[in-house]
């Protein structure tokens, strides 16, 4: 809507210029001096609603003020055609040059450049096309995910993984805080927020999300319904959530320049790197911000200074204690001396004495804390890794072996009494691991094979698993349950990588086979 119209329209509704000032975006002077016109024309709102732009321009704008009054041929022209104009700009790659050429093609005659781009820029204004807002120190805080990922790389396995990159950015001064994290989940996006503040020393009044499903549980024009946990927080840190409007891209602006401005100046900092862990990245990505906040703005001064001096008194303290998402589950400690996290079918080792008793597992997306009748008796870093064991040395202790049943000699004797192949099997298979209580499970399962096959059966396939060097479980499993223990070559019923067998390869062109390799 014309600005025009809209004080005129705001003024017959009874607001004051104070209030269509900041309702508008126009100064309360200039406010006052449209208003004053409009008392002097003796119109009414429905009268100037009718009028056309130029018409209201020869209305309201002085013929001796600096905004131009239309009084050529080629202004006609031009003001004709500016909404199609300024609305191609908006396109992808299209520029003012560009513009300007076509412009300048249709209309040889026309505007030079500097008059023809000053009437655009006017055009703009008067549409309401554009607007400054100026925020308050320590007033909000903008967040959002960056849309392209970066990757860490498993340093046993070089196994590449995507990880998410959050971004927030403080409205006064544009100081800007990055972090890498695993995903987008209410746990790692509340850990982002949390360290996001410590980041500031600060808490700002108010933190505006993108309608992301962790921090909105559905969104609104006019009440949106906040995620519970993410309610939570704020209320821990004494801060307030005001989603960004959906479809409204002016509410986050702010934000998405941040992230433009991250790919540019962090994104090309850490191109052609590898990262073996999400510590190793964020360290990275520290660095490279820091280098960002300080470097010189238009003003001169830096975010990082006008941090320091606007901003950064004006935040709200930090709580006492931090705010921590966690999830518990209750299971049995097994009689290795591990227990197992079965959302991630990780392992984690507690101390020898609590073989067979209940333990809670309290953790996050960081750490894993093991309790035992509420007293804490464990604590390590999570582990994402399946199959894998997170071992403390000192939970292990061999010298206490004879307090578990399970131990190298009980499994060695038991394999003994089977055969000797199943024997040497065992003793490949505890060797394997780099502590013999790790391979236990294992062996346990390697005796129960024993017991539901005949003794020659069970021989043969340890022969087998020690000709191809594959001292697993799962092979013997799959071995016995394909009845493939007599075949001299398993290379065309069985595909083994590692351990784990893929059962049904489907028949493909592309696939090279045994032969490709000879």
């Amino acid at each position: 809507m014309n600005k025009i119209k809209q004080i005129i329209r705001l003024h017959t509704e009874g607001c004051g210029s104070k209030r269509i000032s900041l309702l508008s975006g126009i100064s309360k002077n200039s406010v006052k001096r449209y208003l004053k016109k409009f008392k002097t024309l003796n119109l009414i709102y429905e009268d100037i609603e009718k009028l056309e732009e130029l018409a209201l321009q020869e209305l309201f704008y002085e013929p001796n003020s600096q905004q131009f009054v239309p009084d050529t041929e080629r202004y006609l022209d031009l003001n004709r055609e500016l909404p199609d104009i300024v609305k191609s700009l908006r396109k992808k790659g299209m520029t003012l040059a560009k513009v300007y050429h076509k412009y300048i093609e249709k209309h040889p005659n026309g505007y030079g450049h500097s008059q023809f781009y000053r009437y655009i820029q006017e055009y703009r204004k008067r549409s309401g096309m554009t607007m400054h807002i100026d925020y308050k120190a320590g007033e909000k805080v903008f967040i959002d995910f960056c849309g392209d990922k970066l990757k860490i790389t498993d340093p046993e396995t070089g196994e590449e993984k995507q990880v998410e990159v959050f971004v927030g950015i403080l409205g006064c001064s544009q100081y800007t805080y990055v972090e890498a994290t695993l995903s987008q989940t209410i746990n790692d996006f509340i850990t982002c927020c949390k360290n996001m503040f410590e980041f500031y020393s600060g808490v700002p009044r108010a933190v505006v999300p993108d309608n992301l499903k962790a921090a909105v549980t559905k969104s609104s024009k006019y009440e949106p319904i906040i995620n519970a946990t993410f309610g939570s927080f704020a209320e821990h840190y004494n801060t307030s959530i005001l989603p960004a409007r959906s479809y409204r891209p002016k509410d986050k602006a702010l934000v998405e320049n941040a992230v433009r401005l991250v790919y540019q100046r962090i994104y090309t900092e850490l191109d052609g790197k590898v990262f073996l862990s999400l510590k190793d990245l964020n360290t990275a990505i520290l660095i490279a911000l820091d280098k960002h906040n300080r470097a010189p703005l238009k003003q001169a001064e830096s975010r990082f200074e006008l941090f320091i001096r606007d901003e950064k008194h004006e935040l709200l303290a930090l709580p006492q204690l931090t705010y921590e998402v966690y999830q518990i589950k209750e299971y049995r400690v097994m009689k290795n001396c591990y227990v197992t996290l079965h959302e991630d079918k990780h392992y984690y080792s507690v101390p020898y004495e609590f073989i067979g008793k209940r333990v809670r597992i309290v953790y996050n997306s960081l750490s894993v804390k093991i309790y035992h009748q509420y007293k804490l008796i464990a604590t390590h870093e999570r582990n994402y890794k399946k199959n894998r064991y997170t071992t403390d040395q000192e939970h292990l202790a061999s010298k206490h072996k004879y307090m578990s049943d399970w131990n190298t000699d009980y499994f060695m004797e038991k394999a003994k009494v089977i055969s000797d192949e199943v024997a040497k099997f065992m003793e490949l298979l505890i060797e394997s691991k780099p502590h013999p209580e790790m391979a236990y499970k294992a062996c346990n399962g390697v005796l129960n094979l024993a017991r539901r096959v005949e003794k020659e059966r069970i021989n043969k396939a340890c022969k087998k698993a020690m000709k191809y060097g594959l001292i697993h479980y799962y092979f013997l499993e799959d071995v016995l349950k394909k009845g493939l223990e007599n075949d001299d070559d398993l290379g065309d019923e069985m595909n083994i990588n590692n351990g784990n067998q893929n059962k049904s390869t489907p028949p493909h062109d592309n696939l090279r086979g045994k032969k490709y390799y000879e």
